[in-house]
């Protein structure tokens, strides 16, 4: 195990003890309710896309996503690897409901995260390859609407930081979107439609884009399929597709317990 290797364990592991130990603190305001949740969804996806949706893996991968916490504080750790089972980002959020109303909700985030690469070389004649890992640190802040029982209108801003030498310095990621669910089809099957704009700025070069979701899904089944559709309007990143799409089927599971 060479150094980085014991670094990022290291990072890895102080933050979740770190953010267990805030999470903990955090909650005893809540003497009312004291109820926590455990929730998740684990994806198998053709191609994975990244959080920004322009960007993807280009293979299919899995993408485990979970949410732990109370009223107020939670700890949601994203993590996605190739179906080869290689890592290839974990990302480990701690977010804060700021205002948590019926109708308007802020919600406050930041995370480390950590991005993997395959690196190929050859040492006297023999091909190896090993694992890079650059590291990020974001922060997000989400505001959103309730227009009605079934549809909201929100904003949502990123700003990340490369830590390694190599990475984006200053990464900015601001978004328009919508969120229509429960729309009722047919036979207990409901659709959600989740469309979105966006600006991207990295370090000197931006972009404009339009990307939307489609999610179905069946009352009381953990399972749904969901189809991601992204376009570029104007950019000047290289790096960006001119499309992006991906399909997946979701597992998703839904727990809560109280504290006694």
């Amino acid at each position: 195990m060479n150094i980085k290797q014991v670094i990022l364990k290291k990072l890895l592991f102080s933050s979740f003890l770190m953010g267990m130990y805030f999470l903990v603190n955090a909650q005893s305001g809540d003497t009312v309710t004291k109820e926590y949740h455990l929730n998740g969804s684990i994806s198998a996806t053709n191609n994975g896309i990244s959080f920004i949706p322009t960007f993807s893996l280009g293979k299919p991968a899995t993408i485990f996503n979970f949410s732990v916490g109370g009223k107020k504080l939670s700890f949601e750790p994203e993590m996605r690897f190739s179906l080869e089972g290689k890592p290839w980002s974990f990302i480990l959020w701690w977010r804060y409901k700021l205002v948590n109303d019926d109708k308007f909700k802020i919600t406050l985030g930041a995370h480390p995260g950590f991005s993997f690469s395959s690196i190929e070389s050859s040492l006297n004649g023999v091909n190896t390859s090993y694992s890079k890992v650059q590291r990020y640190l974001a922060t997000e802040i989400a505001p959103n609407y309730l227009v009605t029982k079934n549809m909201s209108l929100g904003m949502y801003y990123l700003y990340s930081h490369g830590v390694d030498y190599g990475t984006t310095g200053n990464t900015h990621f601001l978004t328009l979107n919508a969120n229509i669910n429960n729309i009722n089809l047919t036979n207990g099957y409901y659709a959600r439609i989740t469309p979105q704009v966006y600006y991207l700025k990295m370090d000197t070069k931006s972009g404009y884009y339009v990307t939307s979701s489609l999610t179905l899904s069946k009352k009381n089944c953990p399972f749904s399929i969901s189809a991601v559709g992204n376009k570029v309007i104007n950019t000047q990143i290289t790096a960006s597709p001119n499309f992006v799409w991906n399909a997946s089927l979701i597992y998703a599971f839904n727990n809560k317990f109280k504290k006694w």
